[in-house]
């Protein structure tokens, strides 16, 4: 798997769990995220039993550095217009209220809105290819439609090329 997509994976993890649970100290809570995804790697790759309990982690690998240095970005900004991405998807998913759209569709739907409206260094349809693969992975494969056809709708809307970085 691409560092990339790794690194949209666990941004709709961070985004998944402060849907349910908003931290008081952002900078804070995404420490202890990514703190809390490398324990539990090397835990696997060791077959540990002891999961869980307090290590002394080494540092960050630079594959880790830098799925983190691409996702930090991705949540924040995610994060930051949050309210605008709640918008359109509440204007494109017709007959479905905001909060009962599944939490994993309605957190990948923020991610990729805030990729294409704020990042025009991803081109939009890299975005939305991005989020129906993570929602077909973390949700349903009727998610991958669901998600792409709000998706395809907000792109109608762009004042940028769909294939182009700026």
């Amino acid at each position: 798997m691409g560092k990339r997509r790794e690194a949209r994976e666990r941004a709709v993890q961070f985004l998944f769990q402060f849907d349910f649970n908003p931290p008081e100290k952002l900078d804070e809570a995404l420490d202890h995220f990514w703190n809390s995804q490398r324990s539990s790697a090397i835990a696997e790759e060791k077959g540990d039993a002891n999961w869980g309990q307090k290590v002394e982690l080494p540092p960050p690998t630079v594959e880790e550095a830098a799925v983190r240095l691409f996702a930090d970005p991705l949540i924040r900004g995610t994060l930051q217009f949050r309210d605008e991405a709640d918008t359109y998807i509440k204007k494109y998913a017709q007959n479905w209220d905001l909060h009962r759209i599944a939490a994993v569709d309605r957190n990948i739907l923020r991610l990729a809105i805030y990729e294409m409206l704020h990042r025009e260094d991803i081109p939009p349809v890299v975005s939305i290819n991005e989020a129906v693969d993570v929602a077909k992975k973390f949700s349903t494969e009727d998610s991958g439609k669901f998600v792409n056809g709000i998706l395809d709708k907000v792109k109608g809307e762009l004042m940028r090329p769909a294939r182009v970085v700026k």
